[in-house]
């Protein structure tokens, strides 16, 4: 484990940069991660954000199907939202573990 301060709070993450615990996370560490991948948050993004903390948070496994499904976003516009590895990104800018369907 690694400590990492992003905007001015200090978050335990591992190697690949995601928060080891989720509750660490808050809308300004969103926005410094997001900046990081270089997206800027629109409210799409935090209702797919949002989907995202609340589906892990009860232990349901993500997949992209399952956000195209979500009634937010399909999976086209999902990959817009979160160009280059739509679930990877988005799990990291809401602060929970990479999907174990990412590699």
């Amino acid at each position: 484990m690694a400590n990492k301060e992003i905007a001015g709070k200090t978050v335990d993450v591992n190697a690949d940069g995601y928060l080891n615990n989720p509750s660490q996370w808050d809308k300004d560490v969103a926005i410094e991660i997001a900046k990081e991948e270089g997206i800027e948050l629109s409210n799409k993004h935090y209702e797919v954000i949002e989907f995202l903390r609340k589906t892990h948070e009860s232990g349901e496994t993500l997949t992209i199907r399952k956000v195209g499904k979500s009634g937010i976003t399909d999976i086209k516009g999902f990959y817009e939202l979160f160009p280059g590895g739509p679930l990877k990104i988005s799990s990291k800018i809401a602060g929970i573990p990479k999907p174990s369907s990412c590699v």
